[in-house]
Order: C-alpha cells, then sequence, then structure tokens
C-alpha cells in the first residue's frame, strides 16, 4: 500500500499539470468581460456564441473542417493502396518503400511545407484551399499506413488463401476479405489524421495561409491584437472534438493500435 502511494502521486501530479491549462482556459472561455480576467467576476457564453455569429471566425472554422476532413481522407486513399501491395507482394525493397511512406511525419513540418510551397508556386496554383488539403494529405498519410500495415500484419492468411482455394479472384478476396478487417485501422488512421489537420499550422500557413485562414492562422493572427475570450472559447471547443475523438479511438482499440500496440482479446 505504502510502494502505490508515490506511483498514485506521480500519476495525479502528470493529469494534474495537464489538465490544469485546459481548465483554466474553459474558465478564461467564460469571461463576459473581453479582457483577461481570472479568476473571472461573470460567466457569459458569448463567445461561444460568436464562434457562429462573427463571420471571420465561422470562416475559419469551415476552412479547417474542411481541409481536415478531405486531407484524412485523401491520406487513407494515398496509405491503403501502399500499404496493401508492400504487404501483398513483399517487393524487394519493402523497407525503403516503407521509409519513403513513413518519411513525411518524419521530417520537421517546415520543410514538407516549404516543398509544397515551391511546387504550388511553380506549378501557378497559390493560395487555394486544395493546396493545403493534398500537403495534409501526403503529410499525415504516414498515419494510417502505420496503422492499416499493422493490421494487414495481424490479419490470419488462412483466410485469404481458404478464399483463393474455393476460386475467389484477387479483387473479390480484398473486397469481402481483407477490407472488412481492415475498417478498424483505416478507422483510425483517419480520425488520427483528421485531428492532427484539425490542429496543425506550419504547412497551412506557408503554402495558403494569406488566402485560406484556417482556425490556428486564426488564432496566431488575433493574438496579435490582444487576447480575446473567443480565442478561449475555440480552444476548448477543438479540444473536446480531439479528446472526443481521441476517447472514441482508445474505446475501439484503436489507440493501442496506432502507438503500434496490439490489443489482445480478454
Amino acid at each position: 500500500m505504502i510502494a502505490r502511494l508515490p506511483r498514485t502521486l506521480i500519476i495525479s501530479f502528470v493529469m494534474a499539470f495537464l489538465v490544469a491549462p485546459i481548465l483554466v482556459v474553459f474558465v478564461a472561455s467564460l469571461n463576459a468581460n473581453q479582457f483577461l480576467d481570472f479568476p473571472i467576476e461573470q460567466a457569459s457564453t458569448r463567445w461561444y456564441q460568436e464562434l457562429f455569429t462573427d463571420s471571420q471566425w465561422r470562416t475559419a472554422v469551415s476552412n479547417s473542417l474542411t481541409i481536415a476532413v478531405a486531407s484524412a481522407a485523401f491520406a487513407v486513399a494515398l496509405a491503403l493502396p501502399m500499404a496493401f501491395v508492400l504487404h501483398t507482394w513483399k517487393p524487394r525493397l519493402t523497407q525503403v518503400f516503407f521509409a519513403l511512406g513513413v518519411l513525411p511525419f518524419m521530417l520537421p513540418p517546415v520543410i514538407s511545407a516549404m516543398g509544397a510551397l515551391v511546387l504550388w508556386n511553380e506549378i501557378g496554383r497559390i493560395g487555394r484551399i486544395e493546396n493545403v488539403i493534398i500537403a495534409h494529405g501526403v503529410f499525415f498519410s504516414t498515419i494510417p499506413l502505420i496503422t492499416i500495415s499493422l493490421a494487414l500484419r495481424d490479419i490470419d492468411p488462412s483466410l485469404d488463401e481458404a478464399a483463393m482455394t474455393l476460386g475467389a479472384s484477387g479483387r473479390r478476396r480484398f473486397a469481402t476479405i481483407i477490407l472488412p478487417l481492415l475498417v478498424p485501422s483505416i478507422v483510425t488512421g483517419y480520425v488520427a489524421s483528421f485531428v492532427l489537420s484539425l490542429n496543425e499550422y506550419i504547412i497551412a500557413f506557408m503554402v495558403a495561409g494569406f488566402s485560406v485562414e484556417t482556425l490556428p492562422i486564426k488564432i496566431f493572427n488575433s493574438l496579435r491584437y490582444g487576447f480575446t475570450p473567443t480565442i478561449a472559447a475555440v480552444s476548448v471547443v477543438f479540444t473536446a472534438i480531439s479528446v472526443l475523438a481521441l476517447s472514441v479511438l482508445a474505446r475501439l482499440g484503436g489507440l493501442e493500435k496506432l502507438l503500434g500496440g496490439s490489443v489482445t482479446e480478454r
């Protein structure tokens, strides 16, 4: 019992250290005044309402959600065929190809952003929302590549062999056996890519930040003129979305897959 006490204290300290800033931001978002007062004198939800009534904040939220939804889908579309080909055909340079697939996420975001910026400048398509979608999709495709590859590794090969023995074609085996088994890992990769894209700043700013204002860019731009509780309200809302998404993954067992672990049936 005594030995457990230090571990409990350490865990409690870490949890308090992580949660305390979020609680402070949440309290600040309920401040009726336009200035940062803590503790607050009067509570109000007017700053949450401003997310939907202010056109600039509404546009930033819309841009962020559009980019996150589309780029996460693009990331999965890139990762799924690559993971399947590397697992099924196992070319000689499998490890090299897999490393190339992981490379974008391993590099500092500013390098990937610079490469995307040069590409779009050369093509002549500057300041478009699809630039950010493609850049985010390529950058975050590493996440679904890892989750899908782990899921493919855990699939019992006898299932595919049995279907082949029964005369099922490769396309039919993939559609009826492999793909349904990959759905949890695809959802895991999609949700993780969605959350990361939703909160990404550097790539979005360098690729199209002057014409496509996402929520992180809007927050940084607003901070130039001073803090307002609207920024705190936005932070609370999108923190809640991220926590909810990751909680769903943890509930389904996908979060352990995302972190490279294996979920065992009990």
